[in-house]
């Protein structure tokens, strides 16, 4: 294992994270992949970007968000003291508006006018639409019609805000395909236009720049919990779809030994081809849109369909820090089904009154089933990475029709989810 001090110099000065990251664009794009990573190189140098990145996160964004102590979860659990870094209370409701603040700092410092951007959960796209209209860009959103129809108050909000939500037809109609949308938009008005990408995932710069402009969230939790508890935490665990909230509260820590880090996928209907989005669990090392990394792909090289009960998890590959990471066993990775995150979605709401998003909940389902075999004094935080509002329909409509089933009825309140 390489040594945790290497861990925090990646990427290489190619983009690659040992074997994964890189730069697999089509020559059209390579010119302007290499003007956002000169230009990131310039901007994360100049104290004049960071001074204004930083007061426009606190007076604009809400930063720094709260680490609270979930209370009761943590006495009804009987194991660790259980932490919730709070990013659900940012303007935009999620994670996303820090990596959309930077981006749109160097889209203006590259003289663009225009941004556009994918979204399969939709805070991505309402993030970068809210700073669009913040700094007066023209904003395209990319969306699967799958995801419009399941996020339908979030592209109302994009809407609203001023963006064009452009419907994606082809293929599953999910994230993937708004990611491709969106670079041949890129191609096509590369000098206009930057591509605000929403995950640590892509061609380099962006799983590097994504990353750093997350890890806010790490630092924060990071001093906090100093501040409360005069030590580190024993366990971090996030929820990981492409990544970028994972290791914006993982990259601060991976020096420190003592702290265990956890990624949770999207185990979706079980881990069958096509039925989840667990890459770590049934895919191999691949190559699809910039990046090389882990993925889902049959036997004949094929991106295979995914399923998520969330939008935001529902994607074939993961970031190629993330596959790092794992290669190295600094970070480990496994995940939740659908029928355990809704479960786990009514036990934090109706507990500690926080309505999660159901991508975070795949986190607050991993804690759910291993508290028990973890020690009374051992420190947890889980990152809440977005708020529910968007997934209230969609969850009811779930537990509605589970109710009429008569199958698979949800347990009474107070009971745990035992994990798939």
């Amino acid at each position: 294992m390489h040594s945790t001090v290497e861990l925090n110099l990646m990427p290489d000065v190619h983009g690659h994270f040992g074997p994964y990251g890189g730069m697999f664009v089509p020559e059209t794009l390579m010119s302007a992949v290499q003007e956002l990573t000169a230009e990131y190189e310039k901007a994360r140098q100049d104290p004049q970007f960071r001074l204004e990145l930083d007061n426009l996160l606190s007076s604009y964004c809400g930063r720094p968000t709260p680490l609270y102590y979930a209370e009761r979860l943590t006495e009804k659990l009987r194991g660790p003291k259980i932490y919730l870094k709070r990013e659900d209370l940012l303007h935009t409701g999620a994670h996303k508006i820090n990596n959309a603040m930077g981006q749109i700092l160097l889209a203006k410092r590259m003289g663009k006018t225009r941004v556009i951007a994918e979204t399969g959960a939709g805070q991505h796209g309402v993030a970068t639409a809210t700073v669009a209209a913040r700094f007066g860009f023209e904003c395209v959103v990319y969306m699967g019609t799958v995801d419009m129809e399941r996020q339908a108050l979030n592209v109302a909000r994009m809407e609203f805000l001023g963006a064009k939500v452009v419907p994606v037809t082809v293929g599953q109609a999910t994230l993937k395909e708004a990611i491709n949308e969106a670079m041949r938009d890129w191609v096509t008005n590369v000098r206009s236009t930057h591509y605000l990408l929403g995950t640590a995932y892509g061609p380099h710069p962006y799983p590097m720049m994504v990353r750093d402009l997350h890890r806010v969230i790490g630092d924060e939790a990071r001093r906090q919990i100093l501040e409360q508890e005069e030590r580190l935490p024993d366990l971090l665990v996030a929820c990981v779809g492409g990544g970028s909230n994972a290791i914006g509260l993982f990259y601060p820590f991976l020096r420190d030994a003592g702290v265990r880090m956890v990624g949770v996928e999207a185990g979706g209907r079980g881990i069958r081809p096509g039925d989840h989005a667990a890459r770590f669990q049934a895919g191999k090392l691949g190559i699809l849109q910039g990046t090389k990394t882990w993925l889902l792909a049959d036997d004949d090289g094929q991106i295979q369909l995914t399923h998520s009960v969330s939008a935001g998890l529902d994607y074939a590959a993961v970031g190629p820090e993330h596959s790092y990471l794992r290669d190295l066993g600094r970070v480990e990775y496994d995940y939740a089904t659908d029928d355990v995150v809704l479960e786990a979605f009514l036990e934090l709401s109706k507990t500690e009154g926080i309505i999660p998003a159901l991508e975070s909940t795949h986190a607050v389902a991993y804690v759910i089933k291993h508290a028990r075999k973890m020690l009374r004094d051992q420190l947890v935080i889980i990152n809440m990475s977005g708020r529910g509002d968007k997934d209230v329909q969609q969850v009811a409509q779930f537990l509605a029709t589970r109710e009429g089933s008569g199958a698979g009825k949800m347990p009474p309140h107070g009971t745990h989810p035992s994990a798939a």
